[in-house]
């Protein structure tokens, strides 16, 4: 982590990721795309996601999450910043030429050897079927689907735990401490994801969270009580309802709201534990 010494009121507490292990090379063009913002709206332009909007332009990076060159060894070109996840990506290049984006994992360096095989050693950054990879290891970018690419454990430091093979399934143990079913021929790359501090960032100041798209959050207590049902009052007011809600009335804040018929529940194993709040 950087800090920054308090010479000013608002570089008193910042802290951001330190950046030293980047490469100082320019995003690949051949995989960079411009995508217009929404702010939070939809095709009608209504606001369904409050409090976004704004922010510094920013370029995609079509990231690879399939891995799909299969028994073709690449090397690790150039570490980068990707300003649309909290993770950093790699860039490698294969021998045949191709040059692609992945998720990089943590502690990976430039000119690492990374590879997707069904045989393939069990080492940070390759590529393999969960059935292969031994009990008690760390993996990332996990398929649901057998083909479809990774789609969960993607985030800066997430990483999930093969904890058991049974019956055609992995079980899988993941940051929130759900144990989940996965079919064991679906792909998954081995360690941790890169940028492991990225949770421990205090943004410091009002202007910093404005370039980042979010916009300030009104709490309900000092709005009118047209706008929402802790509004009102003369002074300040304590709730006034059994239940928090929200500004439309709808109960929150330790209500499940999963569907308890839903498809993919038979494959969780244990639900995950709830922590207590102090």
């Amino acid at each position: 982590m950087k800090k920054y010494g308090p010479y000013t009121a608002q570089r008193r507490h910042m802290t951001s990721v330190d950046f030293s292990v980047l490469s100082k090379v320019k995003p690949m063009k051949s995989a960079t795309i411009k995508i217009n913002k929404n702010s939070g709206r939809n095709q009608q332009g209504r606001i369904t996601v409050r409090h976004q909007g704004g922010g510094v332009k920013q370029m995609y990076r079509r990231v690879d999450f399939k891995q799909n060159k299969v028994n073709i060894p690449g090397s690790v070109e150039a570490l980068e910043y990707d300003p649309n996840r909290t993770c950093f990506i790699m860039r490698v290049v294969y021998k045949d030429g191709d040059r692609r984006y992945h998720i990089a994992p943590h502690g990976i360096k430039v000119g690492d050897d990374v590879m997707t095989s069904e045989s393939v050693p069990v080492k940070t950054g390759n590529r393999l079927p969960l059935k292969n990879i031994h009990v008690g290891t760390f993996v990332h970018n996990i398929e649901l689907s057998p083909g479809r690419g990774g789609q969960i454990v993607r985030s800066a430091g997430s990483q999930a735990q093969v904890s058991a093979h049974e019956a055609g399934y992995t079980h899988l143990r993941f940051p929130s401490s759900e144990v989940r079913k996965v079919l064991w021929g679906n792909y998954a790359s081995v360690g941790q994801v890169s940028n492991p501090d990225n949770n421990l960032v205090i943004i410091g100041k009002a202007g910093r969270s404005r370039m980042m798209g979010i916009r300030p959050t009104v709490r309900g207590s000092v709005m009118n009580p047209v706008d929402h049902p802790y509004g009102g009052g003369e002074g300040r007011q304590p709730r006034g309802t059994k239940k928090p809600k929200t500004m439309w009335g709808k109960i929150t804040g330790g209500r499940k709201t999963r569907n308890r018929r839903k498809l993919s529940g038979k494959f969780i194993v244990s639900r995950r534990v709830k922590k207590n709040r102090k």
